[in-house]
């Protein structure tokens, strides 16, 4: 396997107190941590950065911390949710080429400018030509995911093609909706 290292973008919380109380906080918790445990199994380095003030996303904040790790060729990209958003802005504006660019419940529309949130984190063009650089992109839904969300992936998919995967149940892929931390349906899409 030629495949060296898979970035994990998470989320974005609605609020403060929920991204930092260890109860309600979601980017260490359900499916994310266990498939960076699965993938170091085999072999693949993984990492997981903590993007700053998830609940109101600022584009230059994450962009800033998520250039501190090497993105080359061989690198799989996973965003869970607003994390779709910033990857496919990041992917568009530095013309990476990378092996694997994979969405989870990915998310495209502005909340309301609600508890300061960038709206401009989220309108912005897709460069299409992203889809000429990744060897594959999968994107991950659910048949109970949000309005938004469907409408989210609908914007992504068409500008980027790609495999659309609904899986029953999951509604945004996080522990409370999935109820289990354990998602192998994307471990195997990356192995």
């Amino acid at each position: 396997m030629n495949i060296k290292k898979c970035i994990i973008i998470h989320g974005c919380p609605s609020n403060k107190e929920k991204a930092m109380d260890p109860k309600t906080r979601t980017y260490d918790k359900h499916w994310i941590p266990w498939t960076k445990k699965q993938l170091i199994i085999q072999g693949i380095e993984t990492e997981i950065p903590l993007m700053p003030e998830p609940w109101q996303p600022d584009y230059e904040k994450f962009k800033k911390e998520f250039e501190k790790y090497d993105v080359h060729e061989n690198t799989i990209l996973i965003g869970h949710s607003c994390g779709c958003a910033f990857l496919v802005r990041w992917l568009g504006e530095t013309k990476r080429k990378i092996f694997k660019l994979i969405f989870v419940a990915p998310w495209k529309i502005p909340q309301k400018k609600k508890n300061g949130a960038d709206i401009n984190f989220y309108t912005y063009s897709i460069d299409k030509t992203i889809k000429d650089r990744v060897n594959k992109i999968i994107m991950f839904t659910a048949d109970d995911e949000e309005i938004d969300g469907k409408k989210s992936l609908k914007i992504f998919h068409k500008a980027l093609s790609g495999e659309v995967i609904e899986l029953k149940g999951r509604g945004h892929y996080t522990l409370k909706d999935m109820k289990t931390e354990e998602f192998p349906e994307l471990l195997k899409k990356i192995l």
